[in-house]
């Protein structure tokens, strides 16, 4: 997998509808424990609410969990969990808490009512793209620096560091995918004087 998504930030959102109260948590994590652990604060946190439904979704291991804690069968860790795969998702846990209204919303309005409240989670959380990228490094001298950094931004990279001495020379990020085409556009444009050297791989927000 060379790139995924993912959530940036814990963040809560919440609606209302027919009188029932619906908070949306959402946190990045990467790990089972890490899931657990938040849903459990988040159930000690709202430990009076009718309901506190949760879905995540973890890289490692293909894992997928959810409940319906209590309820009926079909109708709210599914959906839930439904929301974050159709948003293409993945390395986040999302909680969603009612507290009922006093009207019942039948099995249809259920399911969308969990599915929209594991939407808006994800969405206050800050939907982002991780990539595989390849770190770099780039040496050249003053005359060349003009052109580099607008080469290097037009292929995706992101400068990370920058040290002028004799000579300038740039640290970036970029898409691993588009590395190769880089280091082909920096030797055509420098005569073949400048060459970016790998430094190593990373997943890392790209947008």
């Amino acid at each position: 997998m060379d790139s995924y998504k993912t959530v940036e930030r814990e963040a809560v959102d919440e609606y209302t509808v027919k009188k029932s109260r619906f908070l949306g948590y959402a946190k990045p994590v990467t790990t089972a424990e890490a899931a657990v652990a938040f849903i459990e604060q988040i159930k000690k946190k709202h430990w009076d609410a009718t309901h506190n439904v949760y879905a995540y979704i973890l890289r490692e291991g293909q894992i997928r969990r959810y409940s319906d804690d209590g309820e009926p069968q079909g109708t709210a860790g599914i959906p839930a969990l439904d929301a974050l795969q159709k948003a293409e998702l993945t390395d986040l846990v999302v909680v969603c808490t009612r507290y009922f209204g006093g009207i019942m919303l039948g099995a249809g309005g259920l399911v969308r009512a969990y599915s929209h409240t594991a939407k808006i989670a994800a969405e206050a959380a800050g939907i982002i793209t991780m990539a595989r990228c390849t770190l770099g490094e780039v040496t050249c001298d003053y005359t060349y620096y003009g052109r580099l950094v607008p080469l290097l931004c037009s292929h995706g990279a992101i400068v990370e560091d920058t040290a002028f001495a004799d000579s300038v020379t740039v640290r970036f990020k970029v898409p691993a995918s588009a590395f190769g085409a880089l280091c082909e556009a920096v030797v055509d444009t420098s005569f073949g004087k400048v060459r970016p050297l790998a430094l190593g791989e990373i997943f890392d927000k790209i947008s």
